[in-house]
């Protein structure tokens, strides 16, 4: 059981998320591995499971490493540099299946830009 356990640690935050997609599918094996991947893929299949493990995996080290406020704020003045106004931003806020408090700090953020 430890072995496992280090195994999986080792993958990180994209290994707990694949292992609870192999655990939702109700299959054992390989056949839980496809079908997990193709759960996380959505129309793209298994190999947009991959992907989405792999940005999965780079979005939870960005956060280990710089924390949530420095990397919302820098996709917000991205987004900004990419043309979006403010509103158009906090629109699309708006939408997003995300808590009250996050759609708060955003607005936030975005007033107090110039």
């Amino acid at each position: 059981m430890d072995q496992i356990i280090d195994k999986i640690a080792a993958l990180g935050v994209p290994g707990l998320v694949l292992l609870v997609a192999m655990a939702i599918t109700g299959w054992a094996g390989a056949a839980a591995i496809t079908a997990a991947l193709a759960l996380l893929g959505g129309p793209f299949g298994m190999l947009g499971g991959i992907a989405v493990l792999g940005i999965l995996g780079l979005i939870s080290q960005g956060l280990a490493e710089y924390g949530f406020e420095q990397i919302f704020r820098g996709v917000v003045d991205e987004l900004r540099k990419q043309g979006k106004s403010k509103s158009d931003i906090e629109r699309e806020v708006e939408n997003y299946p995300i808590s009250i408090d996050l759609k708060l700090k955003i607005k936030n953020y975005l007033h107090e830009l110039q």
